[in-house]
């Protein structure tokens, strides 16, 4: 499958998103062989990979991507990345050699720093371009995507809550798990449409 779908996105994508997905793979493989042993570089790897994906897509579709777009997905991934991080960090205290051995060079505070940090930039990258001026002039009923800001941020306060309690271990199970979680969702993704569709 790895040497498939490069293969595959040569001749039904754009060039570069069938060069993104071979970058892609070329991380991962160097993530599971070496990067996951190296302090930090294994947050930045696993980052990483969600960031190309995310741009793969945009690639292969053709949608531009903005800055904001990119900050926002990255920093994003980044805290989801650190939250799990430090919930993996909290539950093995008194678990030695319990799991991975790179979590024994971290502290819980530095990783809930990571994560607190990441959360405050992709809150403002989100922000920003919401707010920002430009493009198509509003001309619907609400500012949708100005309002999707409230959303965006209850969702990134509501994982910060799984993450401090350091139950964010499986980001998966979190988002499908909690139901508040996938309402704040739901309002955020139909506030998003409401935007789009300029209503």
């Amino acid at each position: 499958l790895g040497v498939l779908a490069p293969a595959v996105a040569a001749r039904v994508c754009p060039p570069a998103a069938a060069a993104l997905l071979t970058a892609y793979l070329a991380v991962q493989l160097a993530y599971c062989v070496s990067l996951k042993h190296v302090l930090v570089v294994d947050l930045v790897a696993v980052t990483t990979g969600f960031v190309m994906r995310a741009v793969i897509g945009g690639l292969a579709l053709g949608i531009p991507l903005s800055r904001w777009f990119l900050i926002t997905t990255g920093f994003g991934a980044l805290f989801v990345v650190a939250a799990k991080r430090y919930s993996e960090a909290v539950q093995m205290t008194g678990k030695a050699g319990a799991t991975r051995a790179l979590l024994t060079e971290y502290t819980t505070g530095y990783l809930r720093f990571v994560w607190q940090l990441a959360a405050g930039v992709a809150v403002l990258g989100y922000c920003l371009w919401a707010l920002e001026e430009g493009g198509v002039p509003h001309t619907g009923v609400l500012p949708w995507r100005q309002l999707s800001v409230v959303a965006f941020v209850l969702a990134v306060l509501r994982y910060a809550v799984f993450a401090d309690r350091g139950t964010a271990g499986e980001p998966e199970d979190v988002v499908l798990g909690d139901r508040a979680l996938a309402v704040i969702g739901l309002l955020w993704a139909a506030m998003y449409a409401l935007a789009v569709a300029d209503w």
